[in-house]
């Protein structure tokens, strides 16, 4: 690949493949919150058709779907912290030169990443407390401190994955994609 292709994959949003470890682990993070899509929407499918077909649930139904999507909100903002291809709306970073918008991008990126690392830690009292309480499902009584646990460990990604896009931000723009925006047709 020549330099100009290189240069227009990244401007153009396409990252391809990882090319370091750091690239390796946030394309990690970003298939363990598709694989939770996944999971969910199977888990409502085959409830659906359960319900639907054969007047019959799967035990706990309720309580796995809320569990599941509490976690795959919190791999989700794992996976969009870092690319910042979440929808924004900010007058004053799009009036703003390079320059301003570089810095614009380093306080709001070192705000997001205090708010979700005092999230974090909060989130891990929250497992502890639901550890030490026993809390279980309705029907198979299961623990859900492991649903919680998984669900903090996405919101630690997310602290992670902050910290490397303010790394990158503050030392190494470049390494930074620019997503692109494409009208719907």
């Amino acid at each position: 690949m020549t330099d100009v292709e290189e240069e227009f994959e990244r401007k153009s949003g396409k990252f391809g493949p990882a090319r370091n470890a750091m690239d390796r682990f946030i394309n990690s993070i970003e298939l363990i919150a598709a694989f939770f899509i996944g999971i969910v929407a199977a888990d409502i499918f085959i409830s659906v058709l359960l319900r639907y077909f054969f007047s019959t649930s799967i035990p706990d139904s309720y309580d796995f779907g809320r569990m599941l999507l509490s976690i795959l909100i919190f791999w989700g903002i794992a996976a969009t912290s870092y690319r910042g291809a979440h929808i924004t709306v900010d007058l004053v970073w799009s009036s703003s030169g390079p320059r301003g918008k570089r810095w614009i991008d380093v306080f709001a990126t070192l705000v997001l990443l205090f708010v979700v690392a005092v999230h974090t830690v909060m989130l891990f009292v929250k497992v502890r407390d639901t550890y030490n309480s026993n809390i279980e499902t309705a029907d198979l009584g299961l623990p859900t401190w492991p649903f919680f646990a998984v669900a903090w460990a996405g919101d630690v990604s997310a602290v992670l994955l902050i910290a490397i896009r303010t790394w990158r931000l503050v030392f190494h723009p470049e390494d930074i994609g620019t997503p692109v925006v494409k009208s719907v047709e």
